[in-house]
């Protein structure tokens, strides 16, 4: 693909053919009503001030985030890195008192309020099943990814330029995403660096405040002429006004001509302005929290990562709040399955010199509005005699319990049904088309 060809793609996949979606960044209002002005009364929403942006971290590494996270100390046979920086730390959470490595008691103090660590399985252990999991390994029907089920929901709600996530962090084509059936392209921080901030860029160009006041013009005139009340009003809540729409470009700009690789901190920087944007409802990061660290002597490798990551989402959290959008977009961190957590079937000797890959732990973390901070779900050896692993849980009150009305093997379900409530996709929607578990009721405000 020739750089005309690439650019051409990029700013397709991010705009849509025809300058719609530059129109509408411009402009303010959302694409779907420019292409039917008549649709402005009717936009397709659940609830409009319930639905969140989402900044979701993946990888099909199998990291082992699942061994230090909050809750992943209370079991006393889980081997944990001896780095005094990973030490064993008390965590105060609104759901209750708990322990965890220690970098994530340095999270904003704001943010551990809102912060929810999942236990739970994702029924496998394979790499090459990244895709699976993201389906929740079979559990929304057609086989739709959780983002792109969210995605497509949050959409007109939120305005925004497209219904299909975009991922910014995907390592590999198996940690591309899809979209109703269809393969999407991984776009990449520099890419849309020099895409979007090259002197021929849409967002340069002097046109952009003439395609706006055209577009508001033909809106006026049209609904001054024969619009409802309704539309009317739809045009003032939604109209950027003229001074707002020139502060857009060069604002995103300085933001985007700051990316200096294709490394975390660029995802973060391309994320936020995606968001900024209002492209899509969805973005995908991938953070690393160890890797596939099967011979990571004494688990530096693991500390080190661990110590980053949590760092990283530390710092994403405050550029949301910089930008007072810590109310408007939910954080997510799911990746294709754990990793061992006491290494018992090795020698004593060689039990802190890496993780194996483990299906029956991982954790998933969410920050958001909607996210009441805690522990759901835990650690511990379930009545089959299983090692240490996640246990059932209580949907009303969120603690592992064998009793619990969340059976293990619906936990992956139960979390991906709790995402979607957390974000403010429609009840009926999240229980329709995800089809095992129940969402954690406890861990919702």
């Amino acid at each position: 693909m020739n750089g005309t060809t690439r650019r051409e793609a990029i700013l397709t996949s991010l705009f849509g053919a025809g300058g719609l979606g530059l129109r509408a960044l411009f402009s303010g209002i959302p694409a779907a009503v420019l292409l039917d002005p008549r649709r402005a009364s009717a936009e397709a929403c659940y609830k409009k001030d319930a639905a969140q942006y989402l900044i979701w971290s993946t990888s099909g590494a199998g990291d082992p985030l699942n061994a230090n996270a909050p809750g992943s100390f209370d079991h006393p046979s889980i081997i944990h890195s001896a780095d005094p920086e990973m030490a064993k730390t008390e965590l105060t959470l609104p759901a209750g008192a708990t322990t965890a490595a220690k970098p994530w008691t340095t999270l904003p103090p704001w943010a551990l309020t809102r912060a929810g660590f999942f236990h739970h399985t994702t029924l496998t252990n394979s790499h090459a099943n990244q895709p699976k999991m993201m389906r929740l390994m079979g559990a929304i029907k057609r086989q739709e990814m959780l983002v792109s089920l969210l995605s497509r929901q949050l959409a007109g709600c939120l305005g925004t330029l497209q219904r299909e996530p975009i991922s910014v962090g995907g390592a590999s084509p198996g940690e591309a995403l899809s979209f109703g059936g269809r393969n999407l392209p991984i776009l990449r921080p520099t890419a849309l660096r020099d895409v979007l901030t090259a002197p021929t860029s849409p967002l340069t160009s002097a046109a952009a405040q003439k395609l706006r006041d055209a577009d508001l013009d033909a809106l006026n005139a049209l609904y001054r002429d024969g619009g409802t009340t309704a539309q009317r009003q739809f045009l003032e809540r939604y109209a950027l006004s003229q001074q707002q729409a020139r502060s857009i470009p060069q604002d995103l700009l300085s933001m985007l001509s700051g990316i200096k690789d294709n490394g975390v901190d660029s995802q973060l920087v391309a994320a936020l302005a995606l968001v900024r944007m209002n492209v899509t409802p969805v973005i995908t990061i991938r953070l690393p929290f160890g890797g596939d660290n099967h011979t990571d002597a004494d688990l530096k490798g693991e500390a080190a990562q661990t110590q980053s990551s949590v760092a990283a989402i530390g710092k994403l959290l405050t550029m949301l709040k910089d930008a007072k959008l810590e109310d408007r977009v939910t954080f997510a961190s799911m990746n294709v399955f754990g990793r061992t957590l006491t290494n018992q079937h090795r020698p004593e000797a060689t039990r802190t010199q890496g993780r194996d890959h483990f299906a029956s732990h991982h954790v998933t973390v969410l920050v958001g509005k909607r996210v009441r901070g805690g522990v759901y779900g835990g650690v511990g050896v379930r009545a089959t005699g299983v090692d240490v692993g996640a246990m059932p849980i209580n949907s009303k009150t969120g603690k592992a319990d064998l009793k619990g009305d969340i059976a293990f093997d619906d936990t992956l379900g139960a979390v991906g049904k709790t995402i979607g409530l957390a974000v403010g996709t429609a009840p009926t929607v999240i229980e329709d088309q995800i089809t095992l578990g129940k969402a954690i009721s406890a861990a919702l405000v």
